[in-house]
């Protein structure tokens, strides 16, 4: 007798799925809405970092601050690319799979709504009464094709059969849904575009300074992977004054009112030069590449002498802004060439400065009506000869002998020296200047990404507002010269509550000019 082991031996255990078999139930998970939908969850969740930690293609000065408060955690949250969100793998990697998970989905579903286009409405069916909303009336005028041409002013698409008409509409119900999904598409193959023919860059400009749209002259360059130096736009501008007004007095002093940056701007060279106001929102625009005014601070002057009374430093050192509401800024000064020993500053620069209580000075309005800058002083290695790189935003003071400490020390006033003790040399504020940071960005996929967004709005509303509904009549000739016409209706979609009163209406219009008849014993009914 076979025992059932030796029918499974005969016939063969059961196989697995093996590799094609993985791969398309791979396929199928990721491309089913609800992964698209996880991943659009993700996607956004991916982008919220961008909005918690500074950026380094928006606001490298806030960064470098992050790294001089906290440096350990700056240095893992720069391993994570938690200051570089939008350019890190992880991020890219969700960006790719809700692309393919998106074109999975929307490209079977768009071939799927054209044979459905094509699709004429079903028969009616032979019970109209079963159907949600029905109603019958007498008319002795009506006819399937004048029935038939009502509908159709109505916009129903019609077919006519031996004494029924079936008519259908709100196709646009599911066009707008795969036209929100296409331009969700699409917007992604804008950003994508953007990021492969793109470019863009951070400056920092004092004011006095100009700029040239070369790769040597960005602080931070992340061009796209198309984009070559000869990409660049020629153009060039240079700063020549920036104007921040804040209010006075009262209790939102302090807060600001306008930024606005005074440009002298070269299209192309050997082009007139033009002059532009750059403020926020209001960027300056050459051939497509746009360059975006992000923040501002203060750049004091100094004139550094050194031991030997040659001047070892003279020009404007931008600082970090410490505080947002007096914006009081803090700077380093590095003077290796500085004899016989190599100097360092720390600054504190004060736009308004007060004493306070305890003997210090402190800032208490952002403007600089009354500029000082409290300066601390040491000398010795600076270690710059090492070959390490050296943030020019931090200064290692622990090889280095102090020379003016104390934070009740007099800061300078404009055009006052500090001699240095010891004969190592003297500093001078010899004036204060603004600097402002610039993020200067060409992307070709801008405007495709707006209409993109705008018509996955459109597509969005379609799709909500909308309902997929049929109507049938059927024509049943009586005994005498009236016909009994049925008529039912159905909506395809889920809360078409609204429905009962279009097929009223549409119940009305079927009877014309015989409405204000006395309907049949049955009457109108509609069952919910």
């Amino acid at each position: 007798m076979t025992t059932t082991e030796e029918i499974q031996t005969d016939l063969g255990r059961p196989a697995g799925l093996g590799p094609l078999g993985w791969l398309r139930w791979a396929w199928r998970l990721l491309t089913s809405m609800r992964t698209a939908l996880i991943l659009l969850f993700l996607f956004a969740l991916a982008s919220v970092p961008g909005s918690i930690y500074p950026q380094r293609s928006i606001s490298p000065d806030r960064v470098a601050k992050y790294f001089k408060d906290s440096p350990g955690l700056a240095a893992w949250l720069d391993r994570l690319w938690l200051f570089d969100v939008f350019t890190s793998p992880w991020f890219a990697a969700t960006y790719l799979l809700l692309f393919i998970s998106l074109a999975g989905c929307v490209i079977p579903r768009a071939a799927a709504h054209l044979r459905e286009l094509r699709r004429k409405p079903p028969a009616a069916p032979r019970n109209l009464s079963r159907l949600p909303q029905h109603a019958s009336f007498a008319s002795s005028e009506a006819t399937v094709e004048s029935l038939a041409a009502l509908l159709r002013k109505k916009r129903f698409r019609t077919v006519t059969g031996p004494g029924w008409v079936a008519a259908e509409k709100g196709y646009l119900r599911e066009t707008g849904n795969l036209l929100f999904h296409v331009a969700l598409l699409a917007l992604l193959l804008a950003v994508g575009a953007g990021g492969l023919y793109g470019y863009r860059g951070n400056v920092l400009l004092v004011e006095g300074n100009g700029f040239a749209n070369t790769v040597a002259a960005y602080d931070r360059y992340i061009p796209g992977q198309r984009v070559s130096s000869d990409s660049l736009e020629p153009f060039s501008f240079t700063l020549s004054d920036f104007q921040a007004t804040y209010v006075a007095s009262g209790d939102r002093r302090g807060q600001p009112l306008d930024f606005s940056a005074r440009l002298r701007v070269t299209d192309r060279p050997g082009a007139r030069e033009r002059p532009y106001d750059l403020r926020v929102n209001e960027p300056l625009e050459v051939n497509g590449t746009q360059t975006y005014l992000l923040g501002h601070g203060y750049a004091p002057t100094f004139k550094i002498l050194d031991g030997k009374g040659q001047v070892a430093f003279e020009g404007p050192v931008p600082c970090l802004t410490a505080d947002q509401t007096t914006y009081m800024s803090e700077c380093v000064i590095k003077v290796p060439d500085a004899q016989p020993d190599q100097l360092g500053f720390l600054v504190r620069f004060l736009p308004t400065t007060v004493p306070a209580q305890d003997g210090s000075y402190v800032s208490i309005f952002p403007g600089a009506a009354n500029p000082t800058a409290q300066v601390f002083a040491f000398s010795g290695d600076l270690g710059m000869n090492s070959g390490e790189p050296q943030s020019v935003y931090q200064l290692d003071t622990k090889k280095l002998k102090p020379l003016v400490m104390g934070f009740k020390t007099k800061p300078l006033a404009v055009g006052e020296t500090l001699p240095l003790p010891g004969g190592a040399g003297s500093i001078q504020l010899t004036g204060v200047r603004e600097w402002i940071s610039l993020q200067i960005a060409y992307d070709p996929g801008r405007v495709p990404a707006l209409v993109a967004a705008a018509l996955a709005v459109l597509g969005l509303v379609l799709s909500l507002t909308v309902r997929r509904r049929r109507v049938w009549v059927r024509v049943t000739d009586g005994d005498g010269e009236a016909r009994t016409v049925d008529v039912g209706g159905l909506t395809r979609t889920e809360g078409g509550a609204g429905f009962a009163e279009e097929f009223s209406q549409i119940v009305t219009a079927l009877q014309g000019p015989e409405a204000g008849r006395p309907a049949s014993p049955q009457g109108v009914k509609d069952a919910h």
